[in-house]
């Protein structure tokens, strides 16, 4: 995940309130007439896992805590980065 500042992304109007989503693949994995794509807003409290009801907060730490120990990881196994 990149983080970028509100002002980084805009639509036509200057409303920076849009998320922008980004799928890779390799060439050829996804059909045009076959794929579709779907986002919905979950309301707060309403993500489970592992059997348990989170808040967005909550998911939102344990996320960066992930990506800190990922990070913490890769520069210990390569400290030169």
């Amino acid at each position: 995940m990149h983080e970028l500042p509100a002002s980084a992304l805009a639509n036509v109007d200057g409303d920076s309130t849009d998320v922008r989503v980004q799928v890779l693949t390799n060439a050829g994995a996804l059909d045009r007439d076959r794929t579709w794509v779907l986002l919905t807003k979950a309301p707060e409290g309403g993500w489970g896992l592992h059997g348990v009801a989170h808040m967005n907060a909550e998911l939102v730490t344990a996320a960066r805590a992930e990506i800190a120990a990922l990070q913490a990881a890769a520069a210990k196994r390569d400290p030169q980065n």
